[in-house]
């Protein structure tokens, strides 16, 4: 039995033999844990790994049996069969359960609403982060977080890599876009901090990414190393400012995004592998005690700077990283697993770094699992769908879908209230837009083009545009859809006509604020959800009036 000193120290009189659920404060709880595992359970316990297909495999098991994984990532190629990701859960939880230890497993995902929704199959597909900048409510970030986790919370999921309050800073970036709540740091520091505590009310931990920033830049980190060109002073009064809002109130994990910043890291060390950025600014000047998480070490952005995937992983946790994500399941004996447990052995400054990632992970897993509010360890498969998709939610997306709807340019058709006789035309790429046009517009026609759009040959914007013109010739009124450049491009073709020509402008609404002065009445809805559909033909037939205003 445990006994306790006077000083609260424990000693293990009789037997000392002790695991997670051992009734002992937290923090002595996890440095004892951590006291007493061997090198393989201390990196393994800050690795998470994600799998392909639509069950763990074979292999991510062993991780979870063998070595004591510390953390799973559900990835949005295996979420179709929402049952299955339950039960999936399910089973992996009950084999880190029968680990000596029995520590649980921290099951993360990204479920950021909007555009990013990696848990498919019947959740929310919800309005999005630049909606609610948009609304600009923080009630509405806060009831975002809150029915999106909701959901999630039921299939087990205890982690959400969400919010994303990278600002808009750079209106040619097509990796964040319409993930950002916009390009005013306090609002968007202010919204995620809402979005964050609903999230926590309701039992799932957020993650605010990716810090330090990644607006201000046109590439994807998953493809290459961005470069943001700004100095310390913007860093700190411009990208920080939401990450600040967030620490303030407690976040319990930030993600390190693969991204360099040359005027503050001279050699263009990447900010996850940065311990400059991660140990002396994150930790040391803004005080965050949180989890700090990479994001996917399979990203490009990450692995070419280091030279291999292995010497990525040991750059990211001596800067300062407590989780290493890998999409991927890494093999048994992986370099990744081989060449940094032989680096522990050899350098005991990495060991000990190693082992206070591990104290930090156990120590979060105490906090939230034995509180009185989290994701159930066992989900039940057969009872996931009296609770998704959250029947409350669907109000509220609606609701806060309207709330979102900005009006760019209001024409003659604004309302838009058909004469009789007058032809309609629609085009776009998805069944809820014209299902929503048919409810406003009974007799209207469609024209469909498909929302991935073949950018392999430079004429096939020509072609679409060319088959709509043609279509259009027989019409008064069209009404188009544009949410990237390609679908701008085909849409501009129209201005040479004289029709009346209504832009309904989804995702990020950069697209048409220049070159589009032609049209007569332009909204913007910034998602391609149901929700907003309905809101964005509502709008535009008067039924209430759009209120939104584009937050860059």
């Amino acid at each position: 039995m445990l006994i306790f000193s006077a000083a609260g120290k424990s000693l293990f009189a009789q037997n000392g033999s002790i695991d997670f659920w051992t009734n002992m404060p937290h923090e002595q709880l996890a440095k004892e844990l951590t006291d007493r595992m061997d090198d393989e359970e201390l990196l393994a316990q800050i690795l998470m790994f994600g799998w392909a297909g639509a069950e763990p495999s074979d292999l991510l098991n062993s991780w979870v049996t063998q070595r004591g994984l510390g953390s799973v990532k559900v990835f949005g190629w295996n979420t179709d069969n929402i049952q299955k990701v339950a039960k999936s859960v399910r089973q992996l939880q009950q084999e880190a359960a029968e680990r000596p230890f029995k520590i649980p497993l921290f099951v993360a995902t990204d479920q950021e609403g909007g555009w990013i929704r990696h848990v498919k199959g019947e959740t929310s597909d919800t309005p999005g982060n630049m909606a609610i900048g948009a609304s600009g409510y923080p009630i509405d970030a806060y009831y975002s977080g809150f029915y999106i986790n909701r959901e999630i919370r039921a299939l087990g999921i205890n982690m959400n890599f969400a919010p994303t309050v990278d600002l808009y800073s750079n209106l040619d970036s097509s990796v964040i876009g319409p993930r950002s709540f916009g390009s005013e740091p306090v609002n968007a520091g202010i919204l995620g901090e809402a979005f964050s505590k609903g999230s926590m009310d309701a039992g799932v931990i957020p993650t605010a990414k990716h810090f330090p920033g990644h607006g201000d830049t046109s590439l994807d980190s998953h493809g290459r190393l961005p470069q943001i060109e700004i100095d310390e002073k913007t860093l700190y009064n411009r990208e920080l400012i939401p990450f600040k809002y967030l620490i303030k109130a407690n976040i319990p994990a930030i993600m390190s995004g693969h991204l360099s910043f040359p005027q503050i890291e001279s050699d263009g060390t990447p900010a996850s592998l940065s311990k400059k950025m991660l140990t002396d600014i994150l930790r040391g000047q803004l005080k965050y005690e949180g989890l700090i998480i990479t994001d996917d070490m399979m990203m490009n952005g990450a692995t070419l700077f280091a030279g291999s995937f292995a010497r990525a992983v040991t750059m990211a946790i001596e800067a300062g990283n407590d989780i290493i994500i890998s999409s991927t399941t890494a093999n048994l004996y992986d370099n990744l697993w081989t060449n940094n447990i032989r680096y522990m052995e050899t350098n005991p400054e990495f060991r000990t770094r190693v082992k206070d990632a591990a104290r930090r992970v156990i120590l979060s897993k105490l906090v939230y699992f034995k509180s009185e509010n989290h994701a159930p360890l066992y989900p039940d498969e057969n009872t996931i769908y009296e609770h998704i998709p959250d029947k409350e939610g669907q109000k509220f997306f609606l609701e806060q879908a309207c709330r979102s709807i900005s009006v760019y340019k209001a024409g003659s058709a604004m309302p838009f209230i058909p004469e009789a006789n007058e032809k309609i035309l629609v085009a776009g790429p998805f069944l809820s837009l014209y299902n929503e046009a048919r409810r406003c517009y009974p007799n209207i026609s469609t024209f469909h083009f498909s929302y991935e759009l073949r950018r392999d040959e430079s004429n096939f914007d020509e072609w679409n545009a060319a088959r709509l013109t043609q279509v259009a010739d027989g019409f008064d009124t069209i009404i188009i859809v544009v949410y990237d450049k390609h679908t701008a491009n085909i849409a501009k073709r129209l201005r040479y006509m004289d029709k009346k020509v209504i832009i309904l402008s989804i995702m990020s609404p950069v697209h048409i604020l220049k070159d589009f002065d032609w049209a007569d009445t332009i909204l913007c809805g910034y998602s391609y959800s149901n929700y907003s559909f309905a809101a964005l033909l509502s709008a535009l037939k008067g039924e209430f009036v759009p209120k939104g205003k584009i937050p860059l």
